[in-house]
């Protein structure tokens, strides 16, 4: 088993649910982010490179959610990341979302990041910077 980058926990709350009671789809691309950004602070807790005000902006070009269960109301889920892949200008990160107390996988998701600038107001794609990619590489799996 591979170890992932970061977990956290998530309780699920009543505004997440559906009429069903149960979570509703696009609350997952929210736990997934909620996530990333642990990951992000806990990486680069000054912000120099994972930020709003940092010079390194990160657009998502994919990102998608695989269910495998419901999750409901009061769920404890436990969410972790992996990263999968250092490109030259993206990163890509694996998701798992895990119900805590049944051990049940709720769903497996993906997103991809490019790394881009703003060039005279225009978002264009630039190379991973050497710093990122020292942060992420001991973090990396091979899947």
């Amino acid at each position: 088993m591979n170890t992932p980058a970061i977990e956290i926990q998530h309780l699920v709350e009543f505004h997440e649910t559906d009429m069903a009671g149960i979570v509703h789809f696009s609350n997952f691309f929210r736990y997934m982010e909620k996530c990333e950004h642990a990951l992000a602070r806990q990486l680069d807790p000054t912000g120099t490179h994972f930020s709003p005000e940092s010079e390194s902006l990160w657009p998502r070009v994919h990102a998608s959610c695989d269910f495998h269960s419901p999750a409901r109301f009061g769920d404890i889920l436990i969410i972790r990341q992996f990263v999968t892949r250092i490109g030259d200008r993206s990163i890509t990160y694996r998701f798992e979302i895990q119900e805590k107390a049944h051990l049940c996988m709720v769903a497996t998701g993906q997103l991809v990041l490019a790394h881009a600038k703003k060039v005279h107001g225009v978002l264009q794609p630039q190379p991973l910077p050497d710093a990122i990619r020292s942060l992420l590489e001991p973090l990396r799996i091979d899947h």
